[in-house]
């Protein structure tokens, strides 16, 4: 197996998979000595395979394909019975974000992890750094049958403060920004309809800021390691929350189109 490379700006990347696994020692000075230039070459060129070409394996400690749903007893992965729809949304924390949403009536499943970044099979850690470019997600299966996705985005515009850029209370970053990631042309009419609404509630009400949420095409959702799923739900959680609601509730459908 290849020894790990250095990579890119920063990163620890190689296509084995491996991350932090420390470079030869190459005596001389970096960058200067023929062997050190071409390690940093090969290093940068598998880096760049790995990342544009996906190569990479899955991250450890990721669910496993049998895993179920803590709340809901339901798979983690898909395929979704027929009907299902999916959902995904950036705001804050991924722990407290799903806890919104995973004990909904109508919600099937809910898995958070990482998406927007700019390599594939991000861990937690490289998710922290701020540099990979990747938010915290949820994603949220749902029947819209039983509950519909606008009902989704009165959720998600009253539990967090969509107004602060990169930032929930206390936890700042990229990785925190407020995000709507939609599947179909139908859940992006909505989303920016209802942006459009929560906007003149906060208007309205004098907060002082507009909404900062990016509502972009669903990128691929890589899963977060199995320790942060539906973390709220398992024995020994902390409780944290880390979101700050403005406290302005979305209005009624009647008032959003007046």
């Amino acid at each position: 197996m290849p020894p790990g490379c250095p990579g890119f700006l920063g990163f620890r990347w190689c296509c084995c998979g491996k991350r932090d696994v420390p470079a030869p020692k190459i005596h001389g000075r970096p960058g200067v000595s023929g062997l050190g230039f071409l390690w940093k070459v090969s290093c940068g060129l598998a880096s760049a395979a790995c990342r544009f070409l996906s190569f990479c394996d899955p991250i450890p400690g990721l669910p496993k394909p049998s895993s179920k749903h803590v709340i809901t007893g339901n798979p983690l992965y898909p395929p979704w019975p027929a009907g299902m729809e999916e959902a995904m949304f950036g705001m804050g924390c991924f722990w407290c974000s799903e806890n919104i949403f995973m004990r909904m009536e109508g919600v099937y499943s809910t898995q958070v992890g990482y998406a927007g970044g700019d390599i594939p099979n991000p861990t937690y850690e490289d998710c922290c750094t701020g540099q990979s470019g990747h938010n915290e997600v949820v994603r949220v299966v749902f029947d819209p049958s039983v509950v519909s996705y606008e009902e989704l985005l009165k959720k998600f515009w009253e539990k967090h403060d969509p107004t602060t850029l990169n930032q929930q209370g206390n936890d700042r970053g990229t990785q925190y920004r407020s995000g709507i990631y939609y599947y179909s042309e139908a859940q992006k009419a909505t989303a920016e309809s209802t942006k459009a609404a929560y906007d003149k509630a906060l208007l309205a009400e004098d907060w002082g800021r507009t909404v900062k949420t990016e509502i972009v095409p669903a990128p691929e959702f890589y899963y977060a390691e199995d320790y942060h799923q539906q973390y709220d739900a398992k024995p020994g959680a902390r409780g944290y929350c880390g979101l700050r609601p403005t406290g302005i509730s979305f209005p009624s459908p009647a008032s959003a189109v007046s």
